[in-house]
């Protein structure tokens, strides 16, 4: 049996798209001076927010250190695209957990205020009945009247009593209603969370999710790999028709990605055009969910770009994957595998050539 969408690649023909130019090698002085200028922003993100500022500065590390190794004009301008990227990422993100939670934190300190107004209000009032209780039992004092003394006691000791129940019923309804509104705000604070590990315009796992899922595996010895998939000739998408039609392509592509990945691996969206999945399996298994992405998930895309025409392109990828060894840190793997990733691509475009 055929999917609709291999059916329909079948049917139409692809557009292809420009190779972009080849610049001019770099010298190795504007290579160091361009990996230190990496290097001091790296520190200057975590110094400014350490919560949001770990990933970055471990990308732009990461990203560094491949430039240490070898370089050319070509991977240099590959970085320009990644680094734009990873900056756009962390701000927007520290950006907007920053406002939900402060405005979580905000709408709790006014329920605690407003209750503790309402505990004082409510003091005093007692407060005041209990003054009043005192100066009559002070009167009850001076009676010389045994039976006069025994009933007055009576009714002032009944009020008493009923003071005191009407106090404790009032702080168990308080202390309910404290914590009805700090469990909302909990669950809140819950949801944000949640989504703060959602990449919103795909709807992936984004970056920080795959590096705990990754993290995880290697604390706990598990058997994984990971696939790093790049877009190819993704940017002239872009430039040619728009950043529209690129979102488009974008949320296509992650949702034919995750309908043809098992539930138990995880798809994210790693950064720009890159996407990657964690795979509970074998590098051979791993590599054979490769060539079902290539059977499957590629070919023809029809795009929307806003008052324009669909446009219908073909969509190709390359695709990296490396099985996590023991003793592997997360960032060698994923260099791994990304490196794996960028010759399968020069691979590609050579037989073009």
């Amino acid at each position: 049996m055929i999917s609709i969408k291999k059916f329909l690649d079948s049917h139409q023909q692809p557009k292809p798209l420009a190779a972009s130019p080849e610049p001019d090698d770099l010298s190795a002085a504007t290579v160091d001076a361009y990996r230190g200028t990496l290097l001091a922003v790296a520190k200057a993100a975590l110094q400014i927010s350490p919560d949001f500022g770990t990933d970055l500065e471990s990308n732009l590390r990461g990203i560094e250190q491949r430039l240490s190794v070898s370089y050319s004009a070509e991977s240099v301008r590959r970085t320009e695209k990644q680094v734009e990227v990873q900056l756009s990422e962390w701000g927007a993100r520290a950006s907007s957990q920053f406002k939900a939670q402060a405005g979580e934190v905000k709408e709790l300190l006014l329920a605690l205020a407003k209750t503790a107004e309402s505990v004082g209000s409510r003091d005093k009032g007692y407060s005041t009945r209990f003054g009043e209780l005192t100066g009559r039992l002070e009167k009850v004092a001076h009676l010389k009247d045994l039976t006069q003394m025994r009933a007055s006691l009576v009714e002032q000791v009944s009020e008493l009593k009923s003071n005191v129940d009407q106090m404790t019923k009032e702080n168990q309804q308080l202390v309910a209603q404290l914590r009805a509104e700090v469990s909302i705000y909990e669950t809140r604070l819950k949801s944000f969370e949640h989504l703060a590990l959602k990449d919103q315009l795909t709807g992936l796992a984004n970056r920080r999710s795959v590096e705990e899922r990754v993290q995880w595996n290697i604390e706990n010895g598990q058997e994984f790999c990971v696939a790093m998939i790049d877009l190819d000739q993704f940017k002239l998408v872009n430039d040619k028709y728009g950043h529209l039609a690129g979102d488009d392509l974008l949320k296509q592509f992650a949702t034919e990605l995750q309908l043809n990945t098992r539930s138990g691996d995880l798809v994210g969206r790693w950064g720009g055009d890159e996407f990657v999945v964690v795979l509970a399996c074998n590098l051979k298994a791993a590599q054979a969910h490769g060539e079902r992405v290539q059977q499957w998930v590629l070919g023809k895309y029809t795009l929307h770009s806003g008052s324009k025409a669909p446009i219908v392109l073909q969509v190709d990828a390359s695709i990296g994957t490396a099985q996590w060894r023991e003793g592997q840190t997360m960032g060698q793997l994923i260099a791994e595998a990304d490196e794996n990733m960028y010759l399968i691509k020069k691979l590609a475009q050579e037989k073009v050539s």
